[in-house]
């Protein structure tokens, strides 16, 4: 009857916004597969009562019509990523948990991107030029050309002598923090504070890469895609179905 396909419609529809949301999410998961220290983002399911859900349930008498999937929450997937070598004493991995902490104009914000370079002043900064924090808050100056370590424990040491050391957040409730771009991460939760990292090590000559998996990625993107592509068909015969229902009663016996 008109109040199946009603809510067959509703339903359909919601299913095809939330695998749009899939989609986008997965394309950006792609676009930063080679992105280092990328963090890759997933999707919860689940069935919602919405105020427009239950407008549409009242007004064609179908209670069924209350139950659209949607995507619930998007959440951020802070698995290892493999570590890769690039020789360049100013890059730095993190191996375990924890982020770098680096200033930037609106703040603190937290990374695994150590892809670092030093500045014209002699300051370690992100490719932003965001400065890197160091245990303490104190700025390390390098002087050009340096012959510098960075040790498991993030201490920068020219000739022997400990410059700095890197500071290492981390944050055991991850739900306290919320991405400020592609691989930067900034407190979203009124109160909380980093606590020192543990059980990490710092790799010198390394980055982190993306934890995104490009394969399983397309094959998800493609299934995702002909998921909607089934359900927009599946709204075009519900559409048709229900006008030649509406032409059949409108025309004399």
């Amino acid at each position: 009857n008109r109040a199946d396909m009603d809510g067959f419609s509703i339903a359909t529809a919601s299913g095809m916004r939330s695998r749009l949301e899939s989609l986008d999410l997965l394309a950006n998961n792609l676009a930063n597969a080679r992105t280092a220290g990328y963090k890759m983002d997933r999707e919860f399911y689940n069935i919602y009562q919405s105020e427009e859900a239950a407008i549409a349930a009242a007004e064609i008498e179908d209670p069924r019509a209350l139950a659209l999937p949607v995507i619930q929450s998007h959440f951020t997937d802070f698995t290892q990523g493999p570590l890769e070598s690039t020789g360049n004493p100013y890059h730095v991995a993190l191996s375990g948990p924890g982020f770098f902490a680096v200033e930037s104009p609106g703040g603190t914000l937290y990374t695994r991107n150590g892809g670092f370079r030093v500045s014209e002043e002699g300051r370690l900064v992100t490719t932003e030029g965001y400065q890197v924090r160091m245990q303490g808050s104190a700025p390390v100056t390098i002087p050009p050309g340096a012959d510098i370590q960075i040790n498991a424990q993030g201490e920068i040491v020219q000739e022997g002598l400990v410059l700095g050391q890197l500071e290492i957040a981390d944050f055991p409730n991850r739900n306290t923090i919320g991405k400020a771009g592609d691989t930067y991460y900034r407190i979203v939760e009124e109160g909380a504070v980093p606590a020192q990292a543990r059980n990490y090590q710092v790799v010198q000559g390394s980055l982190e890469s993306s934890n995104v998996s490009a394969p399983e990625s397309s094959v998800r993107l493609i299934h995702i895609m002909r998921q909607f592509e089934t359900l927009q068909k599946a709204l075009t015969q519900n559409r048709e179905a229900t006008r030649r229902a509406v032409e059949e009663l409108a025309s004399p016996s």
